[in-house]
Formats: C-alpha cells, sequence, structure tokens
C-alpha cells in the first residue's frame, strides 16, 4: 500500500448519502491533501454536471476544481465523441448532466416532441433521471425500436440515499431493455474506461492507484479491471455479507468509511507515499 499515491473515490455512498455528508469528509479531503495524495472524484451518477458537485461539495465545506470531477456522463460522452460524428442526430434519456455531456460534444439533440413527429436518431444514450417522465422513456423506445444504437452511462440498478436504496441508471436501462428487447452498450463502472481516463487525470498508473468505493460489482470489480488497487468502505451498498460470497471480488482493503480511512493514514497505519 506504501506505493499508491492517488484515489479516485466514488461519490454516492461514499462521500455522503443523498444530500447527507459523511461524516469526517471535511477532515478526509483535509488529510489526503496533507499527505501528498491526488484525489479524482469518478461516479457513475451521470445526472449532474462537474459545476453542480464542486458546488455541492462546497456546501459541505470542501474545496475542489472541476477537473477532479469525472462523471460517467462525462465517459460516455468522450465514447461517443470517439464513435460517431459530429452533428448527428441523438436523444438523451436522462438528466442535465448528461443532455450537457452529449451536447457540448456537437450532437443534435431532438425533442420528444421531434421525435413523435416522425424525427429518428443515430443514437439514444440514457442515464439516472430523478425527473424522468413516461413520455421521455417512450421515445428513448421508439427509436430504438427504429434501430437507433442504446447507449447507458452505466448498470448501477439502484444508489445510496438518505431513505435507502433507490433506483439508479441501471433501472432505467432495463425499462429500455425491456420494452425494445434491444441490449445497451454500458460506458461506467465497471468497465476500465473510466477508470484509466481518472488516472490520466491524476498522472498515476494502476501501481500507483487505488479506488475507493462502495459496491462490489461496480468500483471493486471495475477497480480490478483496470489492475489498480481497491478499497470498500462499508457506508454504501455492499457490506461484509457481500463480500464473503463474493469470492471472485475481494477487495485489498476494507474499512467502515472515509473518516475510518482517514484516521489510518494520518496515525501512519496506511503509507501513502508522497507524490
Amino acid at each position: 500500500m506504501n506505493q499508491i499515491k492517488n484515489l479516485i473515490l466514488d461519490m454516492d455512498g461514499v462521500l455522503w448519502r443523498g444530500d447527507v455528508p459523511m461524516p469526517g469528509l471535511a477532515e478526509f479531503f483535509e488529510t489526503m491533501q496533507q499527505q501528498g495524495i491526488g484525489v479524482v472524484m469518478a461516479t457513475n451518477n451521470a445526472s449532474k454536471t462537474p459545476q453542480q458537485y464542486v458546488a455541492k461539495l462546497a456546501k459541505f465545506g470542501v474545496t475542489v476544481s472541476e477537473e477532479q470531477i469525472f462523471t460517467s456522463a462525462e465517459a460516455t460522452g468522450d465514447y461517443l465523441q470517439r464513435t460517431y460524428k459530429p452533428g448527428v442526430k441523438a436523444f438523451v434519456v436522462g438528466d442535465v448532466g448528461l443532455v450537457t455531456a452529449v451536447q457540448s460534444r456537437g450532437f443534435q439533440l431532438l425533442s420528444v416532441e421531434e421525435v413523435m413527429g416522425g424525427e429518428t436518431a443515430v443514437f439514444v444514450v440514457a442515464g439516472f433521471n430523478p425527473n424522468a417522465v413516461y413520455a421521455q422513456m417512450a421515445a428513448g423506445a421508439l427509436l430504438i425500436h427504429k434501430g437507433a444504437d442504446f447507449v447507458g452511462t452505466n448498470p448501477d440498478l439502484t444508489f445510496p440515499s438518505e431513505y435507502g436504496p433507490l433506483p439508479g441508471a441501471g433501472s432505467f436501462l432495463a425499462f429500455l431493455q425491456a420494452a425494445t428487447g434491444v441490449e445497451p452498450v454500458v460506458i461506467g463502472k465497471p468497465g476500465p474506461l473510466i477508470f484509466q481516463m481518472a488516472m490520466e487525470k491524476l498522472g498515476g498508473t494502476p501501481q500507483n492507484t487505488a479506488m475507493v468505493g462502495d459496491r462490489l460489482e461496480t468500483d471493486i470489480a471495475g477497480g480490478k479491471a483496470a489492475g489498480i488497487q481497491t478499497i470498500l468502505v462499508l457506508s454504501g451498498i455492499s457490506q461484509l455479507e457481500d463480500v464473503a460470497k463474493a469470492n471472485d471480488l475481494q477487495p485489498d482493503f476494507i474499512f467502515a468509511d472515509i473518516a475510518e480511512i482517514a484516521k489510518e493514514v494520518a496515525d501512519n497505519k496506511l503509507s501513502f507515499g508522497q507524490r
């Protein structure tokens, strides 16, 4: 562990639950800064923009830059930019984070009214949207039926909130897949792409980077697929009983939460090398 100089942090279930910060959130970031640990936050949540996450962290007393925020919407936008020609017609089933990521890369976004009026799209991209309505889901399904490619931001069926697990992006993808019979190409965790891009932002390597997450099937599986060390926190979805059942998804380290990680680092029980 003494070679770790960079951390890729999941956010939902790691840094907060809904709008409630985890205990010791500000102190965690202070400790990482004092120890010279590079930090990038990589989340499967595609509903918000990097600016919105910066503002949310600021509300919790934490100052980060937009460059430290890497959402599955941004990773998906990069994938779409490499895959399709600029200006092609697209339809987004998602919130402002995904809309912004797709629109900013030069694609022409169709409205529900245009789709129902007969317009077709080259691709449909879907992610989490707390404000989703049936008309948006129906338009996306209609386009997929007509031959549009189907791309998803991430497979998370749920996400942790202050109320308990709520439907996540994977549930929206499942709705569209059930309605069309078409399986989406999924970009976010546990695929290695988002981890590789986050490492590039940190200037890190698989040897000196670790993933901190709360889900075995996405954070830990994805970190292992990218060849980096993995740290599971028990403040979100996966618990010890899940670890016991997952023989092939064993994290390198397990902590109760980020406060425990910060304490271990501050007490020099975990020695993260200086940058």
